[in-house]
């Protein structure tokens, strides 16, 4: 998580405030590809002014007449992405201010997350870091040695630290079997690094191929522990090193890294695990498409992995055009402890969910699950800012937050294998649509007029009238 770009990142709130809100509808299951005149719309609604969040509504019906308000046309015909899920990071500062609720409190709190009942939201997509991010309670690897020594064998790599947030994924997989998860490192060992310190650095080259190794290590632990790595980053933000932890990685020595290391040594091992470039600000898209220009890195890399501290989201949609065959994922935005439910709520289903789903992305992840009410966990000089989705108070208590109802409006509704479809947008309404495993069709509607706006959706030469809230959200399925 990057904390520096504060200015940035307020520059981007009051350039969507009062947006408006974002509605979830989903409508009732009939015959994938047709609606008839009757059929229900099942609406669900959340409120900037937080009078109502995540809350089912009346249903809206189809009909057979058109009219005269704007419509909002879905077009099944043109398909695009398949969807991975949507989620957060599963730091582990979350792991241990969950681990404080009470049995039945957290028990019932994961089921909730990451169930697939009426009282759950779904998760589907997981990011995890590789050792300490800045959201653990304090910098480590899984190969830490005193000042002065080194281990190019890795002979003292362990997971151990990493022992509760192992057990916790073993609960959520029993939960939701099929979630899946990307990993990312904010640092090398300090041993590996220039600098010799967690924060910043960069790896010396003589450890490429150790540190190659270390990510086998890491990808053949967890799935001793049954958890599959999905997809790996090579690095967290990696023109960011004042975090705490952190390294320092150009393009140029990621592209050398993979092509020369970290792709051979994952062939080598038969890993199939996914490697994604970059995982940093969309100001920066040269950053994935210079590795990518790479024929030797080429033919190891799944895709680029963007934030949204810096730059606008259609620096995806430009990656995806220049590399189509290659994949896009949205890992990381934080709600901050300044921020408000009405601009956050807005500004990232705006960006965050239909933004980087409309520009190719297959993820769209909030950053970290939960923390406490002074934003601890943290490292020293990690970020002290950061607002979980989920706020634990005590044994007994806890919040949700914003995070918890953006991922929500999506996680609930689009589930994994969703395919993207085409859905016009107006100048007030922003949105995005897709089509389930099961062929029902979801559409995601963010009004960011202040003012009520109605509107048709429109599917098929059937029209079903609804009415949006200003700052407000919705989701509709058919």
């Amino acid at each position: 998580m990057k904390f520096h770009n504060l200015y940035n990142y307020s520059f981007f709130f009051k350039s969507a405030t009062l947006l408006g809100g974002v509605a979830l509808l989903s409508m009732s299951s009939c015959k994938t590809g047709s609606v008839k005149a009757g059929d229900q719309v099942e609406v669900w609604l959340t409120k900037g002014d937080e009078s109502v969040k995540l809350r089912k509504q009346s249903s809206a019906t189809f009909v057979d007449q058109s009219n005269s308000i704007q419509n909002i046309e879905i077009d099944d015909s043109q398909k695009f992405q398949y969807v991975d899920g949507f989620g957060y990071t599963l730091t582990g500062g979350s792991v241990e201010v969950l681990n404080r609720l009470s049995p039945a409190k957290r028990n019932a709190l994961l089921k909730e997350l990451f169930g697939n009942d009426p009282n759950s939201i779904s998760i589907s997509y997981l990011r995890l870091s590789v050792g300490a991010s800045d959201l653990d309670s304090e910098v480590f690897s899984y190969d830490d040695l005193p000042e002065g020594q080194t281990d190019p064998t890795l002979s003292k790599f362990s997971l151990a630290r990493d022992k509760d947030l192992i057990a916790m994924l073993k609960e959520i997989l029993k939960i939701n079997p099929k979630i899946k998860i990307i990993a990312a490192p904010w640092s090398a060992p300090v041993w590996m690094k220039d600098n010799g310190k967690s924060i910043g650095g960069s790896l010396k080259p003589e450890f490429y191929g150790v540190y190659a190794n270390y990510f086998v290590k890491y990808i053949q632990g967890m799935k001793k522990e049954g958890i599959i790595i999905d997809a790996i980053t090579p690095q967290n933000e990696p023109l960011h090193p004042g975090n705490n932890p952190s390294l320092y990685m150009t393009s140029d020595q990621q592209k050398e890294f993979i092509k020369n290391h970290l792709g051979p040594v994952f062939k080598a091992n038969n890993i199939k695990t996914k490697i994604v470039v970059y995982d940093h600000n969309c100001n920066k898209p040269e950053y994935a498409t210079n590795i990518l220009s790479d024929s030797e890195a080429y033919q190891y890399v799944d895709g680029s992995a963007f934030h949204l501290y810096e730059g606008d989201i259609s620096a995806l949609g430009m990656v995806h055009d220049a590399f189509p065959d290659k994949n896009l994922y949205f890992t990381e935005q934080w709600t901050g402890a300044k921020g408000n439910f009405n601009e956050d709520l807005n500004w990232h289903v705006k960006n965050v969910i239909i933004g980087s789903m409309r520009n190719w992305s297959k993820t769209a992840l909030e950053w970290n699950v939960a923390n406490d009410p002074e934003y601890k966990p943290h490292t020293d000089g990690g970020c002290t800012e950061c607002k979980g989705a989920i706020t634990v108070s005590d044994s007994e208590n806890f919040t949700r937050n914003v995070s918890y109802y953006i991922i929500a409006h999506a996680s609930k509704f689009v589930p994994a294998n969703s395919q993207r479809i085409a859905s016009t947008q107006t100048n007030d309404l922003s949105t995005v649509a897709f089509k389930t495993p099961a062929g029902k069709t979801v559409l995601i509607v963010q009004n960011y007029s202040t003012k009520e706006e109605n509107f048709t959706i429109k599917y098929h030469n059937k029209t079903a009238p609804v009415t949006i809230s200003g700052n407000s959200v919705a989701t509709y399925i058919f």
